[in-house]
């Protein structure tokens, strides 16, 4: 992979990413049509951490909210017993942001328990192009569908432990390219209730702890000489993680302000468009469903 080409990818990574269309499917598309072919899941993971590290500068502030009134309560500033170290003292208000720290890691244990069963298949099998198809196309109608179907009402300030659990089995999905991680959580908390806003917020804040441990991960792996067949050099992955992380925290900015505005119509159009044009190119040979493995 070229200078160019790593550029591109990065372009992609932090365009896609934050959008409910897959980044890791447009990776996987675009690779191919560049003719570098499959970046493959150690590139996609790693370049990742460009992406989500946009999401903690973007959100430093509310993070670093949240983790000081975790850490007061954890250490027994408003109490010693479960409930209190919990951030849900007895007779007083529960403080939400100590909670919203359990509820992200609550949330982020369905796509560890599941993307460590199903490793290898998220490596192989599911970058088959045949499938992204159907999963773009198919997580497009539900998309629609939960848009239209929800309520639109719940704030994050409603977040329930039971939800937590809920919004990461959504984000999970995502472990199959062509779902998309923020359209994962965000098709979920729309089914739940929450407003568009509230979703997408609470997606950016979901998805740190699992891209920044699938990253590393990827990241340790490529580092031992294990990364999955085909993938990019280490000049290549860094350059295009650098582009992903300046593309993806503009973003950011631009897409919270839409969802407080818009609908997701123009993203399940755009989902149905580029599922279709791929069925195409994959009829005409254009494309190969599943990419080739380098020795």
């Amino acid at each position: 992979m070229g200078a160019g080409e790593a550029i591109f990818l990065g372009l992609v990574q932090g365009l896609t990413e934050f959008l409910p269309v897959s980044s890791s499917a447009h990776l996987r598309i675009v690779g191919d049509l560049l003719g570098s072919g499959d970046p493959g899941a150690t590139f996609t993971a790693i370049t990742q951490l460009g992406t989500e590290s946009a999401v903690l500068l973007y959100f430093r502030r509310d993070i670093a909210r949240i983790c000081s009134a975790w850490w007061r309560h954890v250490r027994g500033d408003r109490g010693t017993d479960l409930r209190a170290r919990m951030g849900m003292p007895v007779g007083e208000k529960a403080d939400h942001d100590a909670l919203m720290a359990w509820f992200i890691a609550l949330g982020s244990v369905p796509i560890v328990i599941l993307g460590l069963l199903f490793q290898d298949p998220i490596e192989h099998a599911f970058r088959n192009l045949w499938l992204i198809v159907l999963t773009l196309a198919g997580f497009a109608l539900v998309l629609g569908w939960a848009d239209r179907r929800g309520a639109h009402r719940r704030t994050l300030d409603e977040l329930t432990p039971r939800d937590a659990v809920k919004f990461g089995l959504w984000q999970a999905l995502a472990l199959v390219p062509g779902v998309s991680r923020s359209g994962g959580t965000i098709t979920g908390g729309l089914l739940m209730g929450y407003t568009r806003e509230a979703a997408a917020r609470y997606s950016f804040l979901l998805a740190i702890p699992a891209v920044f441990g699938s990253g590393l991960y990827q990241l340790a792996k490529a580092v031992g000489g294990d990364a999955s067949p085909g993938t990019a050099g280490a000049g290549a992955t860094l350059l295009a993680t650098l582009v992903a992380f300046v593309v993806g925290y503009l973003v950011i900015i631009v897409f919270l302000k839409i969802v407080s505005t818009f609908s997701y119509t123009p993203f399940v159009v755009y989902r149905l468009g580029l599922a279709a044009l791929v069925a195409l190119l994959l009829l005409t040979g254009v494309l190969d469903p599943m990419p080739a493995v380098t020795p």
